[in-house]
C-alpha cells in the first residue's frame, strides 16, 4: 500500500477527530486524495500522506533543514530517550488511546512512544508548523499521522484526545482544554535552568541573556491553568562524540544568536557530555 493511501485510510477511520481549520465544521468525506468538510472546504494530501491544515502562512525560524536533520540524528542516538520513556510510562498500558503530539518536529518522540506501545491500536497524530519537519516525520515507517497545523487553531474536534504531549513547544491552553477528552492527560516538558548548560557557557559570555535560562514564567503560567498538576524533575547527562556535538549545536536555536567567532571556537573545542534537565508537568 502506498504511503498516501495508508494515511488516507487513517483519516477515513478517524475522521471524527478532525475539524476544518477554515470554518470549524466536521470533515465528512474523502474524495480521491482529498478530505472535505461540511461547508465544502477541500484539503489535498501530499504525496507523503500529510495534510496542510494552515489557513495562512506562518513564518518560522525553525523551518530549517540542517536543524531538523541534526535533531533527527541526535534523537536516533538517544538524546531524548529518557524523556520519551518517562512520557510512555505516564501514558501507561491502556489501549486504543488517541494521542496528540504538539510541535512534534521530525517525529522522533512519537515514533518512540509508538514502538513502546506496539499492538495497542492507538490513533496517534503529530503536528508542527514546520513543513520540513513534517516531511521528515512522514518518511518514517509509522502508523502515526502527521499534519501541518497551527497551535492557536487546532484542526481537531472537541474532547477527542486522551493524551496531549507538548515537549519543548509553546502552549495554547484554551485549545488544549478544548480538544482534550474528559479524564484525559496533558504531559508538558519544559527545560530547567541546567538544560544544555555546558553549551550555553561555551557559546555565550556571562553577560549575555542566553548564558543562563529560567523557566519561571512558563511554569507559573502552567500552574495558573492547572494548579493541581504534578511536577517531576528529570535530569541526566548525555555523552557526545564530535559528530553528535555538531548536531547538538545545530539542532538548538542557541547557535542563532552566537557570535561567529564563539561558534567557530565551540565547534573546534566540542564537549564530551551535556546536561539535559527538564520538568515533566502532568495534568
Amino acid at each position: 500500500m502506498k504511503k498516501i493511501e495508508k494515511k488516507l485510510n487513517f483519516v477515513i477511520q478517524n475522521i471524527d477527530m478532525f475539524s476544518c481549520p477554515v470554518c470549524g465544521t466536521r470533515f465528512i468525506d474523502t474524495k480521491a486524495y482529498s478530505v472535505i468538510c461540511e461547508d465544502g472546504h477541500n484539503f489535498d494530501f501530499s504525496k507523503k500522506g500529510t495534510l496542510y491544515l494552515l489557513t495562512h502562512q506562518i513564518k518560522s525560524d525553525y523551518d530549517d533543514d540542517r536543524m531538523w536533520d541534526s535533531r533527527a540524528r541526535i534523537q536516533a542516538a538517544g538524546f531524548f530517550e529518557p524523556i520519551a520513556e518517562r512520557i510512555t510510562s505516564i501514558i501507561g498500558v491502556e489501549e486504543n488511546l488517541r494521542i496528540l503530539d504538539v510541535g512534534c518536529g521530525e517525529g522522533s518522540t512519537l515514533s518512540y512512544i509508538e514502538e513502546k506501545r506496539k499492538g495497542m491500536q492507538d490513533a496517534m497524530i503529530g503536528f508542527d508548523i514546520s513543513k520540513r519537519a513534517i516531511n521528515l516525520a512522514a518518511k518514517k515507517e509509522t502508523d502515526a499521522f502527521y499534519c501541518i497545523a497551527d497551535l492557536a487553531q487546532l484542526p481537531f474536534r472537541n474532547d477527542v484526545f486522551d493524551i496531549i504531549i507538548d515537549m519543548f513547544s509553546p502552549s495554547s491552553y484554551n485549545e488544549f482544554n478544548r480538544v482534550l477528552a474528559k479524564g484525559g492527560s496533558l504531559i508538558k516538558i519544559i527545560p530547567n535552568s541546567d538544560y544544555l548548560l555546558e553549551l550555553r557557557h561555551l557559546l555565550y559570555d556571562s553577560d549575555n541573556r542566553n548564558y543562563s535560562y529560567s523557566n519561571h514564567d512558563v511554569l507559573e503560567l502552567f500552574k495558573e491553568n492547572y494548579p493541581t498538576a504534578r511536577i517531576e524533575q528529570l535530569k541526566y547527562s548525555f555523552q557526545l562524540t564530535p559528530e553528535l556535538f555538531e548536531d547538538l549545536v545545530y539542532m538548538t536555536p542557541l547557535h542563532w544568536g552566537a557570535d561567529s567567532m564563539k561558534l567557530g571556537q565551540a565547534l573546534s573545542t566540542g564537549l564530551d557530555e551535556v546536561t539535559i534537565d527538564v520538568s515533566v508537568l502532568i495534568v
